[in-house]
């Protein structure tokens, strides 16, 4: 079962200073999970993740996975900014974007990021803007499905993004004889994976690729991103990964492969965003309604505009009524939020403690594109976002936004002026 890191008691005195809806994070679970991280990758000397800051975009989360040792994967301006702030620079960053702006491939290259080629135009692309880097990477896209031990985990060939083999033998050959020195390769083949097969297949993929490219090429290749896709399990009832496995089954094939082909010294990179963060953060709601129509309902005062994920995916996300944890779940309801759409929803004919008007609830595993994805439909304003530090004590690291905020880029007109704040 999930097991909330707050209690009703500490939710309630939060709550008095802070209003639901809200997102709070763990520090001491995001600090030891990184923690675990390292250490099941510390056989690679040149070993590095950089967090996949489109997950959690906080500057306080950053700071705290820089102080474990992380860097950060970018993929706009904005968050290439904040990376800056937060005292971030050079190969501290990885630049990894799509259908990429101008302005934000020269804010890459001016911080002296790690930057990831997503298309084989964009090393034309990226020369006439730039200039081409001593370092760059290149994301493959092998096509086809993914496959493993005979299960379909996603479909390359339907993704936007990468090389396919033939443009990444002839982009490396390019980049080569434009003065490229050294080499990093890249690929993303499946999201949110509850295997700890995945990271070794996608690095026998790769490493075998790598050793191919260097041969054909004589391409100084110095790194291999693994990129995301490693997974938590949303549902309560079935198993984490175990990072440590799958650290073992990474290291066991960079032996059978890389190594035999002196290749050994090549660093290992991962750009983990949902393992880091997921289950460390709750979206924390108030019941504030009951309804009881064809169904019986529950409505909070969080909506789709703090957690997208149940609307846009039908996404499960376990639900804890705080101070009922022990009651027996005896009551079916669907969990709603306030918006003007009838996929607004959190759980459908879930079986919960019967609820009433005052009980807080815990929507789990919202620590990653939980708060990021959040938006304003309806003119629903942002919530805080919190943090359970070390000691007890709680933070706030972002300050719930105000109609003001809502209204500000109107301010040119001075339409929404009686609604503004004056400082």
């Amino acid at each position: 079962m999930k097991t909330p890191f707050i209690t009703k008691e500490q939710a309630q005195k939060i709550i008095a200073q802070y209003p639901t809806p809200f997102h709070i994070y763990d520090e001491k679970g995001i600090r030891e999970n990184a923690r675990n991280l390292m250490k099941a990758f510390s056989w690679n000397k040149g070993f590095r993740e950089y967090f996949a800051v489109k997950a959690t975009p906080n500057p306080y989360i950053l700071k705290i996975l820089k102080e474990e040792g992380c860097g950060v994967d970018c993929s706009s301006l904005t968050e290439l900014m904040m990376s800056d702030a937060c005292g971030f620079s050079g190969s501290d960053i990885m630049f990894s974007s799509n259908v990429t702006p101008e302005a934000d491939m020269k804010k890459a290259a001016q911080l002296g990021a790690y930057i990831n080629l997503d298309d084989f135009t964009h090393i034309e692309f990226l020369e006439k803007l730039c200039g081409l880097p001593d370092t760059i990477f290149c994301r493959f896209n092998p096509g086809g499905h993914f496959e493993i031990e005979t299960q379909i985990m996603d479909n390359p060939g339907d993704a936007k993004y990468g090389f396919t083999r033939e443009q990444l033998f002839e982009g490396f050959r390019i980049l080569k004889a434009k003065g490229v020195k050294h080499f990093g390769l890249h690929s993303f083949l499946a999201s949110n994976t509850l295997s700890n097969a995945y990271y070794p297949k996608l690095a026998r993929i790769l490493f075998n690729l790598a050793v191919e490219l260097k041969k054909e090429t004589g391409a100084d290749i110095k790194y291999i991103n693994l990129s995301g896709g490693v997974g938590v399990s949303y549902l309560p009832d079935k198993p984490q990964n175990d990072i440590f496995a799958i650290g073992e089954g990474v290291r066991k094939a960079f032996e059978d492969i890389l190594v035999p082909a002196g290749m050994g010294d090549v660093a290992i990179f991962t750009e983990l965003g949902r393992y880091m963060l997921a289950p460390y953060g709750h979206l924390v709601t108030t019941c504030v309604h009951q309804k009881h129509i064809y169904k019986e309902y529950i409505g909070v005062d969080a909506c789709a505009c703090n957690l997208m994920r149940p609307a846009m995916y039908d996404a499960y996300h376990h639900i804890t009524v705080l101070g009922k944890e022990n009651a027996p779940c005896d009551h079916k309801y669907d969990v709603t939020g306030g918006l003007c759409e009838n996929n607004d929803k959190f759980a459908k004919d879930r079986m919960l403690p019967e609820i009433e008007i005052g009980d807080i609830l815990v929507i789990h595993d919202t620590g990653a594109h939980g708060f990021s994805m959040g938006y304003n439909y309806n003119g629903k304003l942002r919530s805080a976002e919190l943090l359970l530090k070390t000691d007890g004590s709680v933070q706030l690291i972002r300050r719930a936004e105000t109609p003001s905020d809502y209204f500000s880029t109107f301010d040119f007109s001075g339409i929404m002026d009686k609604y503004l704040d004056k400082k």
